[in-house]
């Protein structure tokens, strides 16, 4: 006991820096279900994945993934039946960070969508893995 009260210092340093090489796998782990943007392309390609953007019009104007459907969250329930018929195609779900596209994987779970899955770090990961992003037409 005396030799913890003595190098009190020395353990709070060694349970920090033990705390800073655990953190990035349990970071890692609140994102498991996401997809990267590699396996992303991978289903687009492979099982014509169906890209569905929930963010707003303004956002998906400014820039969104090559092929992408808009349908804003506030509406998500109501047009995404229409946007994508067939519930058996691998739906890709898109916003600027991959926040609202989270909630809506729930949604779209909800209404029969399956193979439903969210871009991990959404339109900014697609970015920073150098992948082409389209513009609305003026």
């Amino acid at each position: 006991m005396k030799f913890l009260i003595d190098n009190w210092m020395l353990l709070s340093i060694a349970l920090a820096s033990g705390g800073m090489l655990v953190w990035p796998m349990v970071a890692s782990g609140m994102n498991a279900g996401a997809l990267s943007a590699a396996g992303a392309v991978t289903l687009i390609n492979r099982e014509k994945a169906v890209v569905i953007d929930v963010g707003e019009t303004e956002e998906f104007a400014a820039g969104h993934v090559g092929g992408a459907k808009n349908v804003p969250l506030g509406e998500f329930e109501g047009k995404l039946p229409a946007a994508v018929k067939n519930k058996a195609l691998p739906l890709i779900l898109v916003c600027a960070t991959g926040a609202r596209a989270n909630r809506a994987l729930a949604v779209a779970k909800k209404l029969g969508y399956e193979q439903a899955q969210v871009l991990g770090g959404g339109l900014k990961a697609w970015k920073e893995a150098n992948l082409p992003i389209e513009k609305a037409q003026a």
